[in-house]
């Protein structure tokens, strides 16, 4: 066995001096937090975006001598298309860097925010978390019969024949509810190929309900192959990387290179001016539906 050279022991003397995100010798897992409800943003909380995770997951990916990234989820979906272009960026930045990416749910991780779970090699959870509902929801409103009442007349000028489309004060089409359904089906047949390649024979195929839509606690879901274990962040870690890993969080950053507490950049002047109240009034009642489906 040949000794250290003096470079080497001059080093191993120094490394303790370093700042910890320079030792080779720490294991780092940086954590970036993805929670509330994708693509639907309230005044003082705004939703998952790309545009608002982007830079927190390449920070994150980009940290040096990273032995893996950890996302942390607690969303009950959303916005298909934002859920899935988070999803999409995670994996291009795991595959980009060799990192492996692990998932850890806290309340819920439904519908859309299971999609982005599944952007991880590994889905860890808590025994009492809700997970799965792989499924396509729409919802509206039909106030015909009660403009109709009180005696307001619609007026709709449209030029093309399905423009006017599911107009809430018309009344209800067939037709366009079948065409709507048409694109929800060819949206969770997508979602559906996502689960299985990601989560490939870890799924309990004898499970017929299994992208019906129906979700279950973390317990359950391991059972399903939904996920892969039952923890938290910091056990999970510890016991996979020693007691002095360090999980710096990852956070977007705003004006001056402060994080915006809550208020994304382009929602100011919803706050400042009169005609944004009734959208931000919708946007909450919008974001607080979508937790109470799933009882939270």
């Amino acid at each position: 066995m040949t000794e250290p050279s003096a470079l080497e022991r001059t080093l191993a003397k120094l490394r303790p001096l370093l700042p910890a995100r320079f030792r080779t010798d720490i294991p780092i897992v940086p954590v970036v937090r993805l929670a509330g409800v994708i693509g639907v943003s309230t005044p003082l909380k705004p939703g998952l975006t790309l545009a608002n995770t982007a830079r927190a997951l390449e920070r994150a990916f980009a940290m040096p001598n990273i032995r893996a990234v950890a996302l942390v989820i607690n969303s009950p979906g959303g916005a298909a298309v934002q859920s899935h272009l988070i999803y999409q960026r995670i994996r291009a930045l795991a595959d980009e860097n060799k990192v492996s990416v692990i998932a850890f749910i806290e309340d819920v991780a439904a519908s859309g925010g299971y999609m982005i779970a599944c952007a991880a090699d590994e889905i860890v959870c808590d025994a009492s978390s809700i997970v799965g509902s792989i499924g396509v929801i729409g919802g509206s409103f039909g106030f015909d019969k009660l403009i109709e009442k009180v005696g307001i007349e619609r007026r709709v000028y449209a030029s093309g024949e399905r423009k006017a489309m599911l107009d809430p004060f018309l009344p209800e089409n067939p037709e366009d509810v079948g065409r709507l359904k048409a694109i929800q089906h060819e949206i969770h047949e997508s979602f559906i190929g996502l689960v299985k390649a990601r989560r490939g024979a870890k799924l309990d195929s004898r499970e017929t309900a299994l992208f019906s839509g129906e979700y279950w606690t973390g317990q359950r879901g391991q059972k399903l192959g939904l996920v892969d274990a039952i923890g938290d962040l910091r056990g999970v870690l510890r016991e996979r990387y020693g007691e002095k890993v360090r999980t710096p969080l990852i956070a977007e950053r705003g004006l001056f290179g402060r994080r915006w507490l809550g208020v994304s950049r382009g929602e100011f002047g919803s706050l400042w001016n009169g005609s944004g109240i009734a959208e931000d009034v919708v946007s909450t009642l919008e974001a607080r539906a979508v937790w109470a489906r799933y009882g939270l």
